[in-house]
């Protein structure tokens, strides 16, 4: 049944079990239609049989979305242990033979369970979804335990070759002894502007009206998305460490969090009162010559994510709006670094770096 699915490359299965905007983009993605169908986004609820195969390529041969089939969109995987049930149960079946792969864009923990069952079982993984890869130690050997098997280029840089670059540069054995990066799109914005002598609250809101940050965009100040894969990263160097042993800046203070201000306030009024020290900060880098950049810094032992000062005439201080950069320093690359720079956040952009991840696995299966 599964290989009925029309194909420019070789046909291999494909489930997502997980959505959010990027598994939603990856499902309307111009190069999907022409390699790949997903069957449904949030899984194996709807029923594998001949009638919704006939469906799906019926829709594809009028050139239309697979978005129009009826239920497709609907993300209910993990709401009861019957839907966990038929995931591996499609795991077990099809896993070691077809090559089928899991892909999670979401931004769930509940994923991790099911992901190492299936790795267990034969199955590949793309991952858009940082969480996996930040659980403990335990987790992390598991789901990376057939390193072949398993992609999530899209966990940091979105769309940008970063993973792949630092996984290449480790297999030549070149060791790498420093990374410093700015990885957030919301916070490299943000710091760019700043540093026109705009008030820190003023760019923080300009950055929420052109959408780059979060709902609540203390989900951006507070450092966290950074310090997710910063510790991927690290983990690709070997670093034994989980989040706890990150140091983490935020960019507001714990009387500001979420559990003691509400949003609208944040906005109003709390926001307000970090502009002094942020202004203060920036004077006294551009006094140095340099500038400041949220970034994180891994070398050694040593992984945090803040705001460093950083000259101007280098990539990351040149760095402007919401692009990232990351800069590797290795014996190779040892007095000018390897850059990678690029849109780093996007729906896009990363559902793109989640289709280059599902082509690359399929090369595992002839």
């Amino acid at each position: 049944m599964w290989r009925r699915w029309a194909s420019a490359h070789p046909t291999h299965c494909l489930l997502q079990i997980s959505s959010r905007q990027t598994g939603s983009a990856l499902a309307s993605c111009g190069s999907m239609r022409q390699y790949i169908f997903t069957c449904c986004i949030g899984c194996v609820l709807k029923e594998l049989g001949d009638i919704f195969l006939i469906e799906v390529c019926q829709v594809k041969l009028d050139g239309s979305s697979l978005m129009t089939l009826s239920g497709f969109g609907e993300c209910q995987v993990f709401t009861n242990l019957e839907s966990t049930r038929k995931v591996i149960d499609i795991a077990s079946l099809l896993g070691r033979s077809t090559g089928l792969a899991f892909v999670d864009c979401s931004a769930s923990s509940e994923t991790i369970g099911v992901l190492n069952q299936v790795v267990d079982l034969g199955c590949c993984v793309v991952l858009a979804n940082k969480k996996p890869l930040t659980s403990t130690m335990e987790d992390y050997d598991k789901l990376v335990s057939h390193p072949r098997r398993i992609r999530h280029e899209s966990t940091v840089g979105a769309g940008l070759p970063v993973i792949v670059s630092l996984k290449r540069i480790l297999s030549s054995g070149d060791p790498v002894h420093r990374i410093v990066g700015s990885l957030s799109g919301t916070l490299g914005y943000v710091m760019s502007e700043v540093e026109d002598e705009k008030p820190f609250s003023e760019v923080v809101k300009a950055a929420k009206r052109l959408g780059y940050t979060e709902p609540d965009p203390r989900d951006d100040l507070s450092g966290m998305d950074v310090a997710r894969k910063a510790l991927i990263l690290a983990r690709l160097l070997g670093s034994r460490i989980n989040l706890d042993n990150i140091k983490i800046e935020s960019l507001y203070p714990e009387e500001m969090g979420p559990s003691v201000m509400s949003v609208e306030d944040f906005l109003v009024s709390g926001l307000l009162l970090l502009d002094k020290d942020i202004k203060e900060r920036v004077e006294k880098a551009s006094s140095n010559g340099n500038v400041l950049r949220y970034v994180c810094v891994i070398e050694g032992s040593r992984c945090e994510v803040g705001i460093q000062e950083l000259p101007k005439s280098s990539p990351l201080g040149r760095l402007r709006g919401s692009d990232n950069v990351l800069e590797i320093y290795s014996r190779c690359y040892s007095e000018q670094p390897l850059v990678i720079q690029g849109a780093g956040a996007g729906n896009d952009t990363t559902a793109a770096g989640v289709l280059a991840d599902i082509l690359d696995i399929q090369d595992l299966f002839p």
